[in-house]
């Protein structure tokens, strides 16, 4: 095939995990169809990329943990057209020679980006002909902010047609808009034996699992959840995954150790969907690769504390899918997941609202249309 012979550079950004895990499931489906082509998966806020990309995250997560109420209002300012346009020309300034230093490097016919941020760059690269790629962004939430939208990128994913419909609002073409779900790692596709993956970890089945994430900052009322749990009387399993903060892995293990429940903590996990094929139900803030992966393997959630901006987002969206309630008010988190874990009926319901609007393969899909925008362009240039 046509895209064997190209270079794929995928542009992900380490704010959270998600952006990093739908590059790798891109990567690895891009490996597993073409093994012949070229592909590197760059971070672009890293210090190897870029030190200035990397301050820029870490003010970033500063504002988010410091000054979550100022974040919120930044967001929803620049979400606006013309405000959010004259971000989009700053961040396009700021990181345009660390996208071109990229692409030079490793000689790029494809670019796909996770992030707004190297998709700005790309495009002000596109725009001023300074690169003749295939620019392709993936939209890895539930909603479309202005930061996201330029002439230059050819191809965009999205999660549903409501996104698509807005983004056409804003002044994209219909036939670059594709409607293919946000891309989950193919281990989330499989079928598991929740029996023997009770076994292996020493659970009972007979006793409610819950599950507890806060993606991979740790961020998102882990502490608090399991706090939360700690007030029901009934007999509980909880997993729980701390991500990548250490501080909050140490003191959820504390919490464990005197626990009425039996409570198992994680840093890092690199089988989350042994994890939710497991669970009776998860608790996490709403990041969207999450909902994606859990709303794959049909899992129950509860969701809380909304990152401002596009996880509260995410959250309405959700929760009007049926797969998950927004507990609003953290007082009545406890009462909330007690009333879901005993009603057997809120859980059959929400499983069978995932199997609807579950999109396991959003991957696979991506590829595919890449593959044949690529094939197009081709004949087109040859003449066929």
């Amino acid at each position: 095939m046509y895209a064997n012979k190209k270079n794929f550079l995928i542009v992900t950004a380490s704010i959270g995990s998600g952006h990093n895990r739908a590059a790798q499931a891109i990567g690895k489906e891009i490996r597993s169809k073409y093994p012949q082509a070229n592909i590197h998966i760059v971070d672009f806020m890293s210090t190897k990329t870029a030190y200035l990309n990397m301050l820029l995250k870490e003010a970033y997560l500063a504002m988010l943990n410091l000054l979550p109420d100022l974040y919120k209002l930044l967001y929803s300012w620049s979400g606006g057209r013309l405000k959010g346009v004259s971000i989009q020309t700053l961040l396009a300034l700021a990181m345009k020679n660390d996208m071109m230093h990229l692409i030079k490097h490793y000689q790029a016919d494809v670019v796909i980006c996770t992030h707004p941020f190297p998709c700005a760059a790309a495009a002000y690269i596109k725009k001023n002909n300074k690169a003749n790629i295939l620019l392709a962004g993936v939209i890895t939430d539930f909603a479309i902010h202005q930061v996201w939208v330029y002439k230059e990128v050819d191809m965009y994913f999205l999660c549903n047609a409501s996104m698509g419909a807005l983004l056409a609002e804003k002044g994209v073409e219909s036939w670059r808009i594709f409607d293919t779900g946000i891309p989950i790692d193919t281990s989330f596709t499989m079928k598991y034996d929740k029996h023997q993956l009770a076994k292996e970890m020493n659970l009972d089945l007979n006793i409610p699992i819950v599950l507890v994430m806060g993606g991979g900052l740790g961020m998102g009322g882990v502490k608090m959840a399991l706090t939360a749990l700690e007030t029901l009387k009934m007999k509980l399993q909880v997993l729980v995954v701390a991500g990548e903060n250490h501080n909050l892995r140490a003191e959820l293990r504390k919490i464990a150790e005197s626990s009425k429940h039996l409570v198992r903590v994680w840093g890092f996990s690199d089988n989350i969907q042994e994890l939710m094929a497991v669970a009776t139900l998860l608790i996490t803030k709403p990041g969207a690769l999450t909902i994606s992966e859990a709303l794959a393997m049909e899992l129950p959630m509860v969701l809380s504390e909304p990152i401002p901006g596009q996880e509260k987002e995410n959250a309405e969206y959700i929760e009007a899918t049926g797969t998950a309630l927004w507990v609003k008010n953290t007082n009545e988190l406890a009462k909330i997941i007690e009333q879901v874990i005993l009603d057997n009926e809120i859980l059959t319901k929400m499983r069978i609202n995932a199997r609807f609007y579950k999109r396991p393969y959003a991957a696979k899909t991506i590829v595919e249309e890449i593959e044949r925008y690529l094939t197009n362009s081709q004949n087109q240039v040859s003449g066929m």
